[in-house]
């Protein structure tokens, strides 16, 4: 392995970014530019999972607003949590020659393996790209906690938090409000008791509990990945610890 700080990582992409300049669905340009940045820590030799999400495809929370049941809404968000997975699987494969797995929360094997954890850990030990989809196939929850469950799980050393708006957590909307400043590195219990824009508060507590270190970031400006991977301060630090 090339000197790297982290050999096992977590990737959380938003469904959002999957979809780049489109309104919604799945944008190839973005996809392929995805791939690049992920195939730029696996030559670095990093053991990578990612959780993907399906708010590109749909939002249960948005469908309960229009009276559908939650439950029903969220399952049909695990659903597009899939389609996003197999998008980027593609490119993964196709265009860039990586070994992936798509292991689904939801048994939906005709595309996709099921979600065995030693199974998982083989496929990182093996230098797959593992990507994670279906959330923790429970409705009520979401895709953040989904990563912050499956960092856990496979003994990953960091949880990074990829933000296609943003480039790390501040103390308002910086889209909104030019006066917002931007943390270099927060405390968990800060960031949950001031409601900060990181990750929802069922999975900040996770990662707290088990002092999982989350580094909040833009996965929209080149090399940034590679970089953090490398032990470089980018975006936000979220930990107990300004050094990990």
């Amino acid at each position: 392995m090339k000197e790297v700080r982290y050999k096992r990582v977590l990737l959380k992409l938003s469904g959002e970014s999957l979809k780049g300049d489109k309104s919604h669905g799945v944008d190839p340009k973005a996809l392929d530019y995805m791939a690049q940045e992920i195939k730029s820590i696996t030559e670095l030799g990093v053991e990578l999972g990612i959780v993907v999400g399906g708010g590109n495809i749909w939002r249960g929370s948005e469908a309960e607003l229009e009276g559908m049941d939650r439950a029903t809404a969220d399952y049909a968000g695990m659903l597009a949590t899939v389609i996003s997975a197999v998008a980027l699987q593609e490119s993964l494969e196709s265009k860039h020659k990586l070994d992936t797995r798509t292991m689904s929360s939801m048994n939906i094997q005709a595309v996709a393996e099921p979600y065995i954890r030693r199974r998982a850990i083989r496929h990182l030990e093996k230098k797959r790209v593992v990507l994670f989809a279906a959330g923790t196939g429970n409705p009520f929850v979401t895709t953040d906690t989904g990563a912050a469950l499956r960092a856990l799980e496979t003994d990953s050393e960091i949880l990074l938090m990829a933000k296609n708006d943003v480039d790390g957590v501040y103390d308002k909307d910086p889209n909104n409000n030019p006066e917002a400043s931007k943390y270099e590195h927060i405390t968990y219990l800060h960031a949950i008791e001031k409601r900060l824009r990181v990750m929802d508060s069922t999975a900040l507590s996770l990662c707290m509990e088990h002092s999982i270190p989350i580094v909040v970031f833009d996965l929209f400006k080149s090399g940034n990945l590679s970089k953090i991977v490398r032990g470089e301060n980018i975006g936000t630090l979220v930990s107990e610890k300004d050094i990990i």
